[in-house]
Parts: structure tokens; C-alpha cells; sequence
């Protein structure tokens, strides 16, 4: 399987003096997910918790949304041109009578936050395809249970604390405890890998659970907030004015510039009892 890091000589510069170590690099590599060996997707990842990425990405498809909706999970063999396995493709086996992802664009465009169709029609997707509805959620969260999580996610990054360069997702009750913390090249890989944990461990809708990020708040991460069930976003930087719509549409809420005991509060305010 892929490493999670990898060693390379650098060169460095202190106060003008030179020296040459070596340094811990965040591995990234391809991932091709199939679905009953059709290509679905291809995203740049930190190798590790491949099965959780590939799940949570179909969750956040809307493909799937219980842990019986997949059959299996499994490296490809045979990837290369000499047969050998890369572990750099997966093929995802749905269960029988669980309808394959629809191939057409007005069900993908939503996915990114770097394409180019209008808001509404992002928005509109988004509430289209979710099989839940976080605004019916009646958690209540604490501002001093909130404000504990960053360290705990911090503290939590072990592949960060060698190379300073992995973003962090990391799922916690209401009362701030972490029930699981994956981290990635990117952070909606990182997120993904949470949510399909939960889904592998049948736990979806997680409702009544807080999702904490490392970096910003885009739409697409609110997006796999609510097609995961999670009724709060908790962000490090900020949030993306459509972010902030989607969750003001959808009942979700949504915290950025979360550090110390600081942060703002962008939707669903009710929540933290505001």
C-alpha cells in the first residue's frame, strides 16, 4: 500500500547558514474509484483510509447512505501493464437493487467548489439529493464544548506533527469528545474519509455530531456536512459566501475562525444557544 510520507533531502537556510537534512513530506498519490468497475472519480490523496475515502465520497454523491448499500470494497489487481497492484484504484460493488451513480452532469456539478455553474443551482442540488435534513436536528452544543475542539484536533494530527502539512477533519459529540479524526493532502478527501468511516460503521445520519476542519469552510464541505446528516460545521478559517448560504438554507450550522475562545458564527446560531 502507499505510504503516508516520504523522505526527501532538502536544503536549508538559517540566518543565512546553509545546511542539507532530510525532511518528512506528506505523501500524495491518484486515486481512481470505480463503481462496478465503471471509473467514477479520480482525486490526489494522502494514501491511508482508501476504503473510508471512496465510501464517503458516494455518500457525499448521494449514492449511498447506509452500510448495507455497499457489498465490497477493493483494490484493483491487474492495474499496471505487468498485472501488479498499485493500490492506487478501487472498485466500490454495490448491493443488489442500489442504483449506480448517474453519469450526467446535473448530478456531479455540485461536487466542487471550483465549477463554474451558478449558486442556486449548486443549492438546489444539494437539497435535491440529501436524504436528510439537518434543520429538524435538535442538537445543543455548548460554546466551551466548541471552543476545546481545535486543540483536540490538533493534538490528534500525528502525520501532521511530522510534515506540517496535512489538513484534519475530525467528527466529536456534543460534549467534545472525538470519535474519529482522519487527515489528508486535501481537506475534502479528509472529510470524506469521516464520513465514510461513520458509513462502514452504520452510524448515518450522524446527527447530534459536530464536524471540525483544519482549514476553510467551503461549500463543499458544508455540502457533505448535510448529505452526511451532521448538523454543525466548525471551521479554523473562514467560510465561502455560499457556504454560508447552504447552511442558511439548510439548517445547518456554521462556525468559522474557530480559535481559542473566538470564533464567528455564520448560521444556526440558535444552537450554540445565541
Amino acid at each position: 500500500m502507499g505510504r503516508v510520507t516520504a523522505r526527501r533531502r532538502v536544503v536549508r537556510i538559517v540566518d543565512g547558514r546553509v545546511t542539507a537534512r532530510p525532511d518528512t513530506l506528506a505523501a500524495e498519490e491518484p486515486l481512481e474509484i470505480r463503481v462496478g468497475g465503471q471509473p467514477l472519480s479520480v482525486t490526489m490523496r494522502t494514501p491511508g483510509h482508501d476504503f473510508d475515502l471512496a465510501a464517503g465520497f458516494l455518500v457525499s454523491e448521494g449514492v449511498v447512505g447506509r452500510a448495507g448499500e455497499v457489498s465490497a470494497i477493493r483494490y484493483c489487481a491487474g492495474a499496471t501493464v505487468d498485472g501488479g497492484n498499485t493500490y492506487n484504484v478501487l472498485d466500490v460493488s454495490l448491493a443488489q437493487g442500489v442504483a449506480p451513480p448517474d453519469p450526467s452532469v446535473e448530478r456531479n456539478f455540485y461536487t466542487t467548489s471550483s465549477c463554474g455553474l451558478c449558486g442556486k443551482a449548486s443549492l438546489e442540488a444539494v437539497r435535491s439529493t440529501s436524504r436528510w435534513t439537518v434543520d429538524e436536528d435538535d442538537l445543543r452544543v455548548g460554546i466551551d464544548a466548541i471552543t476545546t475542539m481545535p486543540d483536540t484536533l490538533r493534538t490528534a494530527q500525528s502525520v501532521f506533527d511530522r510534515t506540517g502539512g496535512l489538513h484534519a477533519a475530525g467528527l466529536f459529540t456534543r460534549d467534545g469528545r472525538l470519535l474519529c479524526l482522519r487527515e489528508d493532502v486535501g481537506r475534502h478527501n479528509a472529510v470524506d474519509k469521516v464520513i465514510g468511516w461513520a458509513l462502514r460503521d452504520d452510524r448515518l445520519p450522524l446527527a447530534g455530531t459536530v464536524l471540525m476542519v483544519s482549514g476553510r469552510a467551503s461549500f463543499e464541505l458544508a455540502q457533505k456536512a448535510v448529505m452526511a446528516g451532521i448538523p454543525v460545521l466548525a471551521a479554523v478559517s473562514a467560510p465561502s459566501s455560499l457556504a454560508v448560504e447552504l447552511a442558511a438554507e439548510t439548517g445547518l450550522t456554521l462556525i468559522g475562525f474557530l480559535r481559542g475562545a473566538s470564533m464567528n458564527v455564520y448560521a444556526g446560531a440558535e444552537r450554540l444557544g445565541l
